[in-house]
């Protein structure tokens, strides 16, 4: 168990880095309000879920190593590889019901709780 936690903890410590680098770079190019960082996080963290979950589906990761890439350092680089990650094993698993009630449950919901909260801090 501490060795899983420990690969967790040293991925999310390279991914929370590699975020930031990211950050600062777009931010250094481009001055647009669009949130250019967070959507190549999350759209690179994607592929990399999808490639390397393929790729160790052929090959033999240890999973120590998965949880050091997907969880650790992906989850902590990106705030959309895990779910992705869900949705694709839900997909896999041919849980389709799943997929869409996960989809729109997380999109439909986590926005709406977004403005919930958000509308809370005006109000109390």
């Amino acid at each position: 168990m501490i060795i899983k936690l420990l690969a967790v903890a040293a991925g999310g410590s390279v991914g929370a880095a590699l975020r930031y680098i990211v950050y600062i770079f777009f931010e250094r190019q481009h001055t647009s309000v669009f949130p250019w960082a967070t959507l190549m996080v999350n759209l690179l963290g994607a592929f990399l879920i999808g490639f390397l979950w393929g790729y160790f589906d052929r090959y033999f990761v240890t999973s120590g190593i998965r949880l050091l890439i997907f969880v650790g350092l992906l989850g902590s680089f990106t705030t959309f590889s895990t779910y992705a990650f869900d949705v694709l094993s839900l997909f896999r698993d041919g849980e389709f019901t799943m997929v869409v009630v996960y989809l729109l449950g997380s999109n439909i919901i986590g926005i709406g709780l977004a403005f919930l909260g958000f509308y809370l801090t005006r109000v109390f």
